[in-house]
């Protein structure tokens, strides 16, 4: 059998002849074809299609965008030398003019303040230019150009919004020193110690939360940085990139399989605020995780055949398992950096039974393999870093946390205080505690009706990994607004319709700005946050006066019906749903289709959110 590009090829001679092969959903069978002609395009048949580029006036807006935003992130940057949370033997109080910073927090908290809105306003007008509706849009080059402009300047800063990578250097540390970090916190290393005093003290005796592999490699950092706490910082950053950079060279290629523009796709999933923020900025290692999740993805599904519901399974690709039993490999690995990851396997394994009947036998084979790739892999990498399988027991540290913007602990802590109220006593910590589990239990059953409608076609897998996700995320009590992006990238590659991306851009915005840039809640002075936020707000507003002078359309530009793909109406809205509902390519690599024709939409550009033709 060959492959083509939109074209109808015959059998090889040496294929014999056209062997009858069965059609139909979940494996009904139909009548034998006689044809000896196979549709086998080279790209989803839901490719989002190629746009045309942007206009002169178009790009100069874009490139005005972006220096707006650069200002935004060097504004971030030298805030975050007075605002940021700062190392206690902060090496910045050494050097000239820049230690003038610390000195005045609510200066340095009003630049930082300033920084952050004017990134997100950037965010917001990039935006109108990777909307998929448009029929040109802002290409990968310019996205990336933009990504290094805004990224460049929050490099080499303190961490921002959170103190979580002097925990990393602490928890590694223990491991260097020979002990177990799933049983003592950094605080057995003395709490004189460099790699301690940085530690919040709710962290300082408390195991660790992330996997084994993740310590390992914060051991190898210290072990090269011993006790200089910004030399580990930073090397901790660059391991953020390395993910970052995974995740920017994956998310177009699903986001290309799975029927969204590449460019909408790393407008939303990588250029947002909270990557910016709290994963540039603050250093997760969430980055890590989730690029290697998706990598898995990406390499598990290269040798799969796109297939449309109805389709019947095409013969196995040459190296199709030996990808799959790849991808399974590195998703675990990714889960030996955050557990989260290993919800992937459980979408990954509905992929692979979907590329066959669909049916529940299949999802049995498929979860059995996926099962044992993950044994076997996650006790290599457990048991070859040196540790065991104690580390589960540090999976129930962040609950210690009850995060004031998590819903779980709010309504908890509400409880509390009308128990309080009621005369019946304090029992906010019971009340949270049966809360946490309820959540828990939510979460499953979130996850098992989207791995049943996933496997019943009613939702593209992707979406099904990205909603159970983001269910445990949202329901946890500690709840932290960068743990929403393991649900919005895997979203953002997968979900073409509009109400998403408008909920998400909502979510993206508000969250990125209820944290302060120093990660605590200024207990004791709460009146510098407002007067810094005034300030800030003062400034961002002369700011966007200042662009709408220089180019009125980038704020105010009126919508052409001709730059749409198409009229917006209810029978595109229509479609939408449809296209949600209906997934046409839940695996990936190219359609067995035995007719005699081959369908106009197969392999062929097809628009945003209208579905790919059927058989």
């Amino acid at each position: 059998m060959t492959f083509g590009r939109g074209r109808r090829r015959q059998q090889d001679d040496q294929d014999g002849p056209a062997q009858p092969r069965e059609t139909g959903g979940a494996g009904s069978p139909r009548s034998s074809l006689a044809a000896a002609t196979v549709w086998v395009p080279t790209r989803s048949p839901a490719h989002p299609g190629d746009r045309e580029p942007l206009t002169a006036d178009e790009r100069r807006s874009v490139r005005l965008v972006q220096t707006f935003g650069t200002f935004g992130s060097l504004m971030l940057a030298f805030g975050s030398l007075g605002a940021g949370a700062a190392p206690v033997l902060n090496p910045v109080n050494t050097l000239p003019v820049l230690r003038l910073f610390a000195r005045i927090p609510t200066v340095s908290l009003a630049l930082a303040f300033i920084g952050m809105i004017m990134l997100i306003a950037g965010w917001l007008l990039l935006g109108r230019f990777a909307r998929p509706s448009r029929k040109r849009i802002v290409g990968r080059r310019e996205l990336h150009r933009t990504l290094l402009l805004w990224i460049a300047p929050l490099v080499v800063i303190p961490p921002i919004f959170t103190r979580d990578p002097y925990v990393y250097l602490g928890q590694s540390e223990v491991l260097t020193r020979g002990m177990d970090p799933y049983e003592v916190g950094p605080e057995a290393l003395g709490n004189g110690d460099p790699l301690v005093v940085g530690v919040a003290n709710i962290w300082r005796d408390t195991p660790a939360p992330y996997g084994p592999l993740f310590l390992r490699i914060g051991s190898w950092i210290t072990g090269i940085t011993g006790e200089h706490v910004s030399g580990g910082i930073l090397l901790f950053r660059l391991l953020t990139l390395v993910g970052l950079g995974v995740i920017v060279w994956v998310l177009p290629r699903l986001a290309d399989r799975f029927g969204v523009p590449p460019s909408t796709a790393l407008w939303l999933g990588v250029a947002n605020p909270l990557v910016l923020f709290h994963i540039v900025g603050g250093a997760h290692n969430d980055a890590l995780g989730i690029g290697l999740m998706l990598l898995g993805l990406e390499v598990g599904l290269r040798r799969l055949p796109y297939r449309v519901r109805g389709d019947s399974p095409p013969p196995r690709a040459k190296g199709e398992i030996a990808f799959i039993v790849a991808g399974a490999a590195i998703i675990t690995v990714a889960a030996t950096i955050k557990l989260h990851a290993i919800v992937a396997l459980g979408f990954f394994g509905v992929m692979i039974a979907r590329r066959w009947y669909g049916s529940v036998k299949d999802l049995l084979r498929a979860a059995a393999g996926m099962l044992v790739i993950c044994a076997v892999v996650m006790t290599a990498v457990t048991y070859g870093v040196g540790l065991d399988y104690g580390w589960v027991n540090g999976l129930s540290t962040p609950t210690k946390l009850w995060n004031w913007i998590a819903p779980t602990a709010e309504i908890g802590q509400l409880g509390g205080v009308l128990g309080v109220t009621l005369g019946l006593g304090n029992h906010t910590a019971g009340i949270i505690s049966v809360l946490a589990i309820l959540s828990y239990l939510a979460a499953g059953a979130i996850t098992v009706k989207f791995l049943w409608d996933s496997l019943h076609w009613r939702y593209r897998p992707m979406i099904g990994l990205g909603v159970s996700v983001g269910a445990f995320m949202l329901l946890h009590v500690a709840m932290q607004p960068w743990w929403l992006l393991w649900a919005i990238i895997p979203l953002a590659a997968s979900a073409g319709t509009s109400r998403f991306r408008v909920l998400a851009t909502g979510m993206s915005v508000v969250l990125a700005v209820l944290i302060p840039p120093n990660g605590s809640p200024f207990d004791g002075r709460l009146y510098t946050l407002p007067q810094a936020y005034f300030a800030g707000g003062l400034v961002v507003l002369g700011a966007l006066a200042l662009l709408w002078w220089r180019a009125p359309a980038v704020l105010f530009a009126r919508t052409d019906p001709d730059d749409l793909l198409r009229p917006p109406g209810p029978a595109r809205r229509g479609r939408r749903r449809r296209a949600e509902r209906s997934d046409a390519t839940g695996t990936g690599g190219g359609t067995y289709r035995p007719t005699e024709s081959a369908p106009e939409a197969s392999g062929a550009a097809t628009r945003e959110d209208v579905p790919p033709s059927r058989p």
